[in-house]
């Protein structure tokens, strides 16, 4: 095939170019070529998608593709492809995410939950995140409806991982045995999908022409399992000191992402389902997820290539971790 990424210099982007040429298909991205450098084999064409009208993508108007892939979380960005690309193109996938939805306290709702209201501007911001990406999804649907495939990921994990999020647990408990700050949380829902499993998906599908929309999310498992899984894989034999939510707000703990937090645990009792979707349409379609400590080893693996004591996206560094215990035994 004749391949266009919209973007495919950063992680999931570039991964999925990377296994595209893997697989003998012909990869061009799209991109100001300032996140990194494509996936070897795939061609580069530079360019910036904020520009006005549809002139970025003067460079790809006017030759046949068998199929585009987005991935933008820019209304504007996803709008002027649409009008750009949408005439020439024989299958369009646009990855989305499940922050388009409503609500979040449904255990196993699935893809015919209420989305969001789609954001009217052009550019959005970490607070309208999803709204953005219900417009993104709503422009091409606008232009290729019999022809779109919607992905919505849940949280990504694996190698690679640039939030540092899901790979926090393993690589704290392989990091050294002293105490370790927890959240009380041992029955909340965790679903994680690996980066290759998520790529895996999308291609088969492109390859396959499947449209739709599916929740591409990781199998549920609990925060208790998946903390006792990364001891294991880790190595941690020291204390566990727990907190409960609302100790932890009460010492103004950062929560799921950002530096010094707990990620994989939201305060707000509103999102006790965020990690908690269905994922049985996109299993019936073919995708397929690696055992959890499959998934944890490799994972874990790259945490130590990146330094298991670096500044973290996301989580716990040593030094605040003892404080924070340090202040629950007060």
């Amino acid at each position: 095939m004749d391949l266009l990424i919209l973007g495919g210099t950063q992680w999931l982007g570039r991964a999925l170019a990377g296994e595209a040429v893997r697989r003998g298909h012909r990869v061009t991205c799209l991109a100001r070529g300032e996140a990194g450098a494509v996936a070897p084999g795939a061609e580069l064409v530079v360019a910036d998608r904020d520009a006005a009208g549809t002139a970025a993508y003067s460079s790809v108007v006017g030759r046949h593709w068998d199929a585009v892939v987005d991935l933008t979380r820019q209304p504007g960005h996803a709008r002027r492809a649409a009008a750009a690309l949408a005439e020439q193109v024989d299958h369009v996938t646009f990855i989305s995410s499940c922050s388009v939805y409503a609500r979040h306290d449904e255990p196993g709702a699935d893809e015919s939950a209420e989305l969001l209201p789609p954001l009217d501007a052009d550019d959005s911001a970490p607070e309208t995140y999803g709204e953005a990406k219900v417009a993104c999804e709503a422009a091409w649907r606008d232009a290729a409806a019999e022809r779109l495939l919607v992905v919505r990921p849940g949280l990504i994990g694996g190698p690679g991982d640039p939030s540092d999020r899901a790979g926090y647990w393993v690589a704290r408990a392989a990091r050294d045995d002293a105490p370790m700050l927890v959240p009380d949380i041992p029955d909340s829902a965790v679903q994680v999908i690996d980066v290759r499993d998520l790529v895996r998906f999308v291609l088969d599908a492109i390859e396959r022409g499947l449209v739709g929309t599916f929740n591409a999310v990781g199998p549920r498992t609990t925060f208790a399992d998946w903390l006792a899984a990364s001891r294991e894989v880790g190595g941690h034999d020291g204390e566990l000191v727990t907190a409960s939510p609302g100790r932890l707000v009460e010492l103004e703990m950062a929560e799921w992402a950002g530096p010094d937090s707990l990620p994989l645990w939201i305060a707000d009792p509103t999102w006790d389902a965020f990690l908690d979707r269905s994922n049985a349409a996109a299993v019936r379609t073919g995708l397929e997820l690696r055992p959890m400590r499959e998934h944890l080893v490799d994972a874990l693996a790259w945490e130590r290539e990146a330094g298991l004591d670096r500044s973290r996206r996301a989580g716990l560094g040593p030094d605040r971790e003892r404080e924070l215990i340090d202040a629950l035994r007060r």
